[in-house]
């Protein structure tokens, strides 16, 4: 039985590997029928995990069949034994699918600094390639989770010329999450026919206007890994103009859709805030805006308290180290301004952004009256429960 995630010439499968405390779905493997164009962006943490390191080898290639991951265990701070177990991995799921180790992408995510369990992997690895299907990628994005609390997929279908294509993403990721390219993990696959240079420039443009906008608690993970990967079996031919443009548009789109998945579910977040910064001085002091404020504790604790307390957005956006003045500041929650000029606009203001804030989403908008430059992050409150999470994530 087929579904709408399922792309031609790809199969997955997951299983219970015994990685995760739960016996949960924890192994879970993508299988090209031929050679793809594979593209990858991988963590900027100095820290960088051995599957990334391994991972960002193979990419260099061009061309790629499979990826298998694994969630439970991070296989980062392992050092050369860490390393060494990420290879064997690959080369386990070359020998039982007779393909090139170098041809085999490996990602890893869950506790750092502990030692994968290769009995475990290796066990598991004859009846995951056996599991593969057509119709499985969801049971993937199931596999990769950890702390989040539910899958995350995301489909297009475009066309290039008289052919159809389709573009389906994967993720995890619910903390650790501000990427400058968060934990979190990102499989993206198509059958469009597209050569590894396209593919890395149309993927570099869509992670840093997607993935590297949002934030759930302003930490980047040691494995975060987003890869790509086209087999090119829609039949197209070399994709150029309108007919690039339009896979590029779909792929962040995609790219988009996960990543608000991701803010949405931040670890114990009750809210997906939009953060715009409009008329910046300049397109650096925009992002730097609008990053201080959507990673500021303060303004997400306010989040979640539904206080519209616009004094620590003022503080927030002062200390961001950007061209600004403090009598020239708006500030929106929704369609409710509460400061005009860096004033306060008084008590009903307030009380109308606090009805706001008791929705789900929302938005909130900073113009600076500096500039023309404009910038956009999803952030997520700050609660007790994301203290709860990660004071017990070991235990």
């Amino acid at each position: 039985m087929t579904n709408d995630y399922t792309v031609q010439g790809f199969k997955a499968g997951a299983v219970v590997a015994g990685l995760k405390k739960n016996g949960a779905l924890d192994l879970a493997l993508i299988v090209s029928d031929r050679k793809a164009a594979v593209a990858g962006v991988f963590t900027t943490n100095k820290v960088r995990a051995a599957p990334v390191i391994l991972s960002e080898k193979h990419v260099e290639n061009g061309k790629a069949r499979a990826i298998i991951a694994n969630a439970g265990n991070a296989n980062a701070c392992t050092g050369d034994p860490g390393l060494n177990d990420a290879r064997r991995t690959a080369d386990l799921v070359s020998r039982e699918l007779g393909i090139n180790p170098e041809d085999v992408l490996v990602a890893s995510t869950g506790v750092i600094g502990e030692y994968l369990d290769m009995d475990l992997i290796a066990g598991a690895i004859p009846g995951l390639t056996k599991a593969l299907t057509p119709d499985a990628v969801p049971l993937a994005a199931q596999a990769i989770m950890t702390t989040d609390s539910f899958p995350k997929i995301s489909s297009f279908v475009g066309r290039a010329g008289e052919h159809a294509y389709r573009i389906i993403g994967i993720a995890k990721g619910a903390g650790m999450i501000m990427p400058d390219m968060a934990t979190m993990l990102c499989f993206i696959l198509s059958d469009i026919n597209i050569n590894s240079d396209d593919l890395k420039r149309a993927l570099l443009s869509s992670v840093e206007t997607t993935f590297n906008r949002i934030s759930v608690d302003g930490d980047t993970s040691t494995n975060d890994t987003v890869l790509a990967m086209a087999n090119g079996l829609a039949g197209n031919k070399d994709l150029h103009g309108e007919d690039y443009d339009i896979f590029a548009e779909g792929l962040r789109n995609v790219m988009w859709d996960l990543a608000r998945m991701i803010v949405r579910d931040g670890e114990g977040a009750t809210k997906l805030v939009s953060v715009e910064v409009k008329n910046a001085f300049s397109p650096s002091d925009a992002l730097m805006a609008v990053k201080t404020v959507a990673n500021s504790s303060l303004v997400k604790t306010a989040l979640y308290g539904q206080d519209p307390n616009w004094g620590r957005i003022m503080a927030a956006l002062g200390r961001a180290e950007i061209e600004m003045r403090e009598d020239r500041v708006d500030i929106w929650i929704g369609d409710a301004q509460i400061v005009a000029g860096g004033l306060g606009m008084g008590a009903e203001a307030e009380k109308l952004a606090a009805e706001i804030m008791t929705l789900k989403e929302f938005s909130l908008t900073v113009d600076l009256h500096q500039g023309e430059y404009h910038e956009r992050m999803f952030t997520c409150d700050l609660t007790h429960e994301y203290v709860t999470i990660n004071a017990d994530y070991r235990t």
